[in-house]
């Protein structure tokens, strides 16, 4: 008897201890709500001011175990969002279980104290219907998100298969799951998914039938915040197939696409250090296999506080654009708009003289491989002093030294170029014909004007400078002779005839 009283007794102490664990545990969510929003609309308004658009919480019931509200996504008080109009609102049903341990979480046995476990789905309105529609009536996600003591989450997301057609168009999507994580301020950032596939049908600018469709997408990537406010990390994403087709002829496929992306820092924690590997296995066009490539890019010493005023000038004037409604009535204004925002905010990354390299750049098929290889080392220019006197001195307020090497199987660029020609519509003999001619016709070229060299079976090109001097395929030269050697084979080029 006096055992089976300790365990009632123990059971009643657990009850009371677990009740007043959940009614406090749900008021310290209930007071981290205001914040929560504040901070995700200010993130909105510096990293996507055009969206104008502001969240926002309602039907807020606290109870002992759970709480319930929505997550509400509308325009910004006086403003117009090229997302929703106005009154038009995205909804998410937010039901919260109160820790130290969520009844959510104890149902996948998951039994390590939490602060809460929250289920989100999204609610069924007039902007929504579509989703709803093509997702059979189903919310078309869901999210179960534990939040700990920290406040750091951790989401998993599940996204459910989609049909849509309407309209002359088509969309099946097979599905996928998702995982984030974030810390308590969002400084630490975790990404990890995958989806099966996906078929899209839809009707071009001609009225021709387009097909796309994917197969196997899948991401990991995590990354932090510096000290200058900047994001580092870690990417990874890859894609097993995508297809392209008009009016059911195949018109492009690739295979066995991937990314690795890696961005991290110096040892004095200043600067950045970034590389970038991307391969495709395969490349076919119109059935025809045009090889595969590589690409591996290193960035090193960019410097973080540098870094940080780039980004934040080429986002001020960004912004300033997207205040500019006429611009963004010509897409061609703006782009132009957009690419002399970036070059002129360039020269601030040069500061601590970063290098850059390339090695390599590749393109290969059954006939060879071409190489590009490229080591660059930049200089600051802010520190130069004086009123440069020619060009070297010109270029040498930014340019420390250039190391390049450009190689290309005359066999491998022969066929690239008869896929060319049968592409455009050429039969198999005179497409080949032509490419052997224009490659002999480049390299003749070259060696003319002193730009290439031959080495066995290859067209060849190095390039080298430093302290004012260029040395193009072993031969030295100034910037100024180098400059009208690059003319004159650009008007030979030009009145050679056509083919």
């Amino acid at each position: 008897m006096k055992k089976s009283l300790v365990a009632v007794g123990v059971v009643a102490a657990l009850g009371v201890v677990w009740t007043a664990g959940a009614w406090f545990t749900g008021k310290q969510m209930e007071a981290r709500f205001a914040d929560m929003i504040a901070e995700t609309n200010a993130q909105l308004n510096s990293t996507a001011p055009e969206a104008a658009l502001a969240l926002s919480y309602q039907n807020y019931q606290r109870g002992l175990f759970s709480s319930h509200l929505q997550l509400v996504i509308q325009p910004a008080a006086g403003k117009e969002s090229p997302w929703l109009k106005p009154g038009q609102q995205v909804v998410f049903d937010e039901s919260v279980d109160h820790g130290p341990f969520p009844f959510a979480q104890l149902k996948s046995f998951n039994l390590l104290p939490a602060m809460a476990s929250v289920s989100s789905t999204l609610v069924n309105n007039e902007v929504s219907k579509p989703l709803f529609d093509a997702a059979k009536g189903k919310s078309p996600f869901s999210a179960e998100t534990r939040v700990g003591y920290s406040v750091a989450t951790d989401s998993r997301i599940t996204l459910e298969p989609l049909n849509y057609e309407a309209e002359g168009e088509k969309l099946a999507f097979s599905g996928g799951t998702l995982r984030m994580q974030a810390d308590r301020e969002g400084k630490e950032l975790a990404l990890s998914g995958d989806i099966k596939s996906g078929d899209f049908d839809t009707l071009n600018e001609y009225n021709q039938r387009v097909q796309m469709s994917f197969s196997n997408l899948k991401t990991d990537g995590s990354s932090e915040m510096t000290d200058f406010s900047e994001r580092i990390g870690s990417q990874k994403l890859s894609l097993d197939k995508l297809t392209i087709a008009i009016e059911g002829q195949q018109m492009a496929v690739i295979d066995g696409m991937n990314l690795d992306a890696a961005s991290t820092l110096s040892s004095d924690r200043k600067a950045i250090n970034t590389r970038l590997d991307y391969t495709l296995n395969s490349l076919k066009l119109q059935s025809q296999d045009m090889g595969s490539g590589k690409l591996s890019l290193k960035i090193d010493k960019i410097d973080g506080e540098a870094w940080h005023q780039f980004n934040q000038q080429y986002q001020a004037q960004m912004n300033a654009l997207a205040a500019q409604p006429e611009l963004l009535q010509d897409p061609q204004v703006y782009q132009q708009q957009m690419t002399a925002a970036f070059f002129g905010s360039m020269p601030i990354l040069l500061k601590g003289g970063p290098t850059i390299t390339v090695a390599p750049l590749s393109w290969k098929n059954a006939k060879g491989e071409s190489t590009l290889n490229i080591a660059l080392q930049l200089n600051d220019p802010s520190g130069a002093t004086g009123v440069p006197q020619t060009m070297g001195e010109e270029i040498d307020r930014s340019v420390k030294s250039l190391d390049s090497k450009l190689t290309i199987p005359a066999a491998m660029a022969t066929q690239l170029m008869t896929q060319v020609a049968q592409l455009e519509g050429r039969d198999s003999k005179s497409a080949a014909s032509m490419a052997a001619m224009t490659v002999e016709r480049f390299a003749a070229m070259g060696q003319q004007f002193g730009l290439t060299t031959r080495e066995k079976d290859n067209i060849v090109s190095s390039l080298q400078y430093g302290a004012g001097k260029i040395t193009l395929n072993g031969k030295t030269m100034t910037p100024e002779e180098a400059m009208i050697m690059f003319m004159m084979a650009r008007q030979g080029q030009s009145t050679l005839p056509a083919q």
